[in-house]
């Protein structure tokens, strides 16, 4: 199947996920180029794609240009506060802020070049322990009570990853407590928006649009396996 069919056809299983929802609001696809070469990126943006995921600044420092036209670039794996100068000239959003050690080096370096970077703060729902993000609620109340003044960050909404399983119950209910806590936090912090929840991936992505999801994170049914060698 060509790139752009199989694109067709996960934009096809969103819409249909989303009617079952009964929404009608939009879904980013974000497609996750990790370890996939960038001659892979560019049959992706010749099939209309224009949202990319990289895990690791190495990696997307390495295969992205500097000057981004047409598309743009989110990290969305975990980010060392010694890597964050490096990354900010190369993406458009973090979607995986963590600790407010690391929200507050976001907005460093992004008022050190002059910008205002776009954030996700990145929840882990499922409990795993292998998982980056805030533990509950209530440790992401405190970071934003204390973010209040980080005037070079712009906080979009929540990230999580779904559990490691066949569970659909348990993927469910790890998706359902971000929408939850998107809903606490819009009541709370009511001048910030939380308008994103990104959740879902290759294996669960249908299930994530149907629980409210507003960008989905899809790498190998797009790409096809990744390559670690």
């Amino acid at each position: 199947m060509s790139m752009r069919d199989t694109v067709s056809q996960i934009l096809d299983g969103i819409d249909n996920a989303k009617k079952k929802a009964g929404r009608t609001d939009e879904v980013t696809l974000v497609a996750v180029s990790k370890t996939h070469p960038w001659s892979a990126v560019e049959e992706a943006l010749k099939a209309g794609l224009t949202t990319f995921g990289e895990n690791r600044v190495q990696e997307l420092s390495g295969k992205f240009p500097l000057q981004r036209e047409g598309y743009t670039l989110r990290l969305i794996g975990h980010l060392q506060s010694n890597k964050v100068r490096q990354v900010i000239p190369y993406v458009d959003a973090i979607d995986s802020v963590d600790s407010l050690k690391l929200l507050k080096s976001v907005n460093k370096e992004a008022a050190r070049v002059d910008t205002v970077m776009p954030v996700l703060l990145q929840v882990n729902t499922s409990g795993e322990v292998s998982k980056s993000g805030f533990e509950s609620a209530e440790d992401v109340y405190r970071c934003l009570d204390e973010a209040s003044g980080l005037s070079s960050v712009q906080i979009e909404g929540l990230m999580t990853i779904g559990p490691l399983t066949s569970d659909e119950y348990a993927i469910r209910t790890s998706f359902a407590d971000l929408k939850r806590l998107q809903g606490d936090l819009q009541g709370r912090y009511p001048e910030l928006s939380f308008r994103e929840l990104s959740m879902g991936m290759s294996s669960d992505y249908l299930i994530a649009v149907e629980m409210g999801s507003t960008m989905v994170r899809v790498g190998s049914l797009l790409f096809g396996a990744r390559d670690y060698t």
